[in-house]
């Protein structure tokens, strides 16, 4: 497999007021060019703290981080984040807020056409070309993801880390935006990385499925391949034996081998 994305014997620790709290301890895990891999686990097993890794918002105490045959030293352009919550500068429009990070990658070497070219393309490419100069306040919960994703895209970033990006969202919208993304990944051959604790979102959007043990010092668990022909129809996978059959081990997996810790 081509490891594009590569984390070796990592752990993580935090040092708190009630002392050492170690997150994560020996994770290793290797994604290839172009893969989707969805991140799963009851809350604090560490799917955030990965993703964070990634993306360079942390720093690990042991083990290496690998992008593109680079180490990951701290956040980067190849890198985008999407979050749950969107992040938008609300005195700025939609497009205001994609080409903001337009001009930070390629300003320096694009003209003003060029730069707003790449910002109307992200915005068309997620459906806002009609939104574009709205406010944030003037638009729903799933067009603001939506801006928040054409910014990420709008940076042309080797790989996109996504948390929870559609958690916040009603089951309709959230659907929606999930079919976009699977719209989106399959034009821009994208490597993603997702944190999710919907298990049918895994199932659907992943190509495999990265498993967390609970907390304290979480790691890899399982990691099940998901091997459903794309592009995906959820309206045909709902009566598909092998759709319900990924999402039963992953079930398994959550409620049986790692039941919910107790609050």
């Amino acid at each position: 497999m081509d490891k594009f994305v590569e984390l070796t014997a990592v752990s993580k620790h935090f040092d708190t007021k009630k002392g050492r709290f170690q997150a994560l301890a020996d994770v290793s895990l290797s994604i290839a060019r172009g893969e989707f891999v969805a991140l799963i686990g009851h809350s604090g097993c560490g799917k955030s703290t990965v993703l964070n890794l990634i993306a360079g918002l942390l720093e690990a105490n042991e083990g290496g981080l690998i992008c593109n045959g680079r180490e990951i030293d701290g956040p980067g352009p190849e890198r985008a984040v999407v979050f749950q919550n969107h992040s938008l500068l609300p005195w700025m429009t939609c497009f205001g807020n994609v080409h903001l990070a337009v001009e930070k990658v390629f300003g320096a070497r694009e003209s003003k056409a060029q730069l707003k070219a790449r910002t109307e393309q992200a915005l068309n490419m997620v459906g806002l070309s009609h939104a574009m100069h709205k406010h944030p306040n003037e638009i729903s919960g799933g067009m603001k993801q939506r801006v928040g994703i054409a910014r990420a895209l709008a940076m042309e970033p080797k790989v996109l880390l996504m948390d929870e990006p559609f958690g916040a969202l009603d089951a309709l919208t959230r659907a929606h935006l999930q079919d976009e993304l699977l719209r989106i990944v399959g034009q821009t051959q994208s490597t993603v990385v997702m944190v999710t604790h919907d298990v049918d979102e895994a199932v659907l959007l992943s190509d495999r499925i990265v498993m967390m043990t609970n907390g304290p010092a979480a790691t890899v668990g399982e990691i099940l391949a998901v091997e459903l022909p794309r592009p995906r129809d959820r309206l045909a996978l709902a009566n598909d034996p092998q759709y319900h059959a990924y999402r039963t081990a992953v079930l398994e997996f959550l409620y049986q081998r790692q039941q919910r810790p107790a609050a």
